[in-house]
């Protein structure tokens, strides 16, 4: 049983460093000052994807802390 758990609590804490990893920083960083121009549906189309991420995210964390205080009652 203990072995199951510690399998899900380390893919689910993969499962969250890829989701992480992959959001875009909320920084606007030298785009802004070079003037970078982008088109209205990219940002949406972007915005959909980062807010996938971002559940993504919150739900790999939930799953992570969950499974390591069942393994750590177990144990």
């Amino acid at each position: 049983m203990t072995i199951v758990l510690s399998i899900l609590v380390i893919l689910s804490a993969l499962f969250m460093i890829v989701t992480v990893l992959l959001q875009s920083s909320k920084a606007q960083g030298l785009g802004t000052i070079a003037g970078e121009v982008t088109a209205n549906m990219s940002k949406t189309k972007a915005a959909a994807v980062e807010s996938k991420l971002e559940l993504g995210t919150k739900i790999s964390a939930a799953v992570f802390v969950l499974l390591s205080l069942v393994l750590w009652m177990i144990g």
